[in-house]
């Protein structure tokens, strides 16, 4: 199975080309939706986030307040950290159980939808990497007009990330998406060729066919062996 690992930065525009891989019926794994789903009401994660910045991150319903808790959190570098902390051994998991039920579905090929994949070590374990790229000037007029943040907020919360300078630099492939939809549609036509390929031998042995091959063998080379005994 192949794994290709999804990044960028806040306003870059990841998630529209998660988006794209999904509408080309390519299996997405989301950390975002993970992240949200071990921050429910009772979870192992809530009660760990809620111990760590108290109850005023909470709804009425008692729910976490996630713009709030981002409010906390991105003006904080320590409390940024400690939030990561808390919160990786459950979106790991979460991402790895995600993993494990498309290799079941038999998917040969699987996008990771990863903002911090290269700050969590994930990167180790996809290949290609993609990285959805913008400029800073751009990365900040986009979060500003999306998200109706001041400049001093919207520059906050792109520092708070690795640069995408950097994410840029240990990517297999970049996506520039300085530009409008009709490029970014283009660039992102050329990757999904490349991710499309054929598996190498490595990805067809980590795939259900390839196991399902390896069990194969194994039971097939088993009944030889008895069989030879048998007439010896």
């Amino acid at each position: 199975m192949r794994i290709v690992g999804l990044t960028g930065g806040i306003a870059s525009g990841k998630s529209t080309v998660s988006n794209l891989f999904k509408a080309n019926g390519i299996p997405v794994v989301d950390a975002d939706v993970v992240a949200r789903n071990v921050l429910k009401k009772g979870s192992g994660g809530w009660k760990r986030v809620v111990a760590a910045f108290g109850e005023e991150i909470l709804l009425p319903s008692r729910e976490v307040d996630r713009p709030k808790l981002g409010q906390v959190v991105f003006s904080s570098d320590s409390k940024r950290q400690l939030l990561n902390k808390l919160m990786a051994p459950y979106i790991s998991t979460g991402i790895f159980m995600e993993i494990l039920k498309q290799w079941a579905k038999g998917a040969k090929v699987i996008v990771v939808d990863i903002p911090l994949l290269f700050e969590v070590k994930m990167d180790k374990w996809t290949k290609p990497i993609v990285v959805v790229y913008v400029n800073e000037e751009t990365q900040l007029k986009r979060l500003m007009e999306r998200d109706g943040l001041s400049e001093e907020d919207a520059r906050n919360r792109v520092m708070a990330q690795m640069s995408l300078d950097l994410k840029r630099s240990k990517a297999d492939i970049v996506i520039d998406n300085n530009g409008g939809l009709n490029d970014l549609n283009q660039q992102f036509n050329k990757v999904l060729s490349e991710i499309r390929r054929p598996l190498t031998w490595t990805e067809f042995w980590r795939s259900r066919q390839g196991a399902f091959s390896v069990l194969g063998l194994v039971t097939s080379g088993f009944f030889v062996c008895k069989q030879l005994n048998i007439n010896t």
